[in-house]
């Protein structure tokens, strides 16, 4: 159980430390002291200096605690689960490349690709990973807090991050707010996926790779 508990931990910590200094409260004397771009490289360095120790502590004790439910087995249910995997990736990799009002790089504020999906691409393609592996798979109690983590904090973490943006009056986030969806796919935006065929290819060709290696380089 120390396991569980480390990782309870550094999901506490991570949030906390991603969240607060990303408030309005810290973010904007600590920008005003260091500068934009020496804060993202602290903000990073950091996020990073507690995420690596949470997913190694993750895989040291991945199947600590009690078991909780054995997700489905059946061929639909597989599939159904690698097609999510492929759009989650292509959220992620969408995200990566997509400068938005939303993203670490700002961009302009238009709509295209994974955006008509969610104006939070990334972390919700990250989300959606998290939630997809509690499907399909025997979940213990360490499985359930570190993949729900990743669930919990995609969602609470966009949910705060657009609070931020529009209580700053960030410009035009007010109205790219208001032409996007937080969910995926809660407002259709199927033609994300089409309307840039490479980053698409590209997120279900990860997924084919991470299914064909997932044996020899997750167990």
């Amino acid at each position: 159980m120390n396991g569980v508990i480390l990782l309870i931990g550094l999901w506490l910590l991570f949030a906390g430390t991603h969240m607060g200094l990303s408030s309005r409260r810290l973010r904007s004397p600590l920008v005003a002291r260091l500068g934009e771009g020496p804060f993202l490289g602290f903000y990073s360095i950091l996020a990073l200096a507690i995420f690596v120790p949470l997913v190694s502590s993750y895989f040291a004790d991945k199947h600590a605690g009690p078991l909780l439910w054995v997700g489905g087995t059946d061929t639909v249910l597989r599939w159904s689960m690698y097609t999510g995997m492929g759009v989650a990736l292509t959220l992620v990799v969408g995200g990566i490349f997509t400068p938005s009002p939303a993203s670490i790089g700002p961009g302009t504020g238009e709509v295209r690709g994974v955006l008509r999906i969610t104006r939070h691409p990334l972390f919700m393609g990250i989300g959606a990973l998290g939630l997809l592996h509690l499907s399909v798979a025997r979940i213990n109690l360490a499985e359930l807090i570190f993949f729900g983590g990743l669930v919990t904090f995609s969602l609470i973490g966009c949910w705060h991050q657009d609070r931020r943006k529009l209580a700053c009056g960030d410009d035009g986030y007010g109205e790219f707010y208001a032409q996007t969806a937080f969910l995926p796919f809660s407002r259709g935006g199927f033609r994300g996926l089409i309307e840039r065929p490479g980053i698409t290819l590209l997120g279900f060709g990860m997924a084919a790779a991470l299914r064909y290696y997932h044996g020899s380089w997750f167990g």
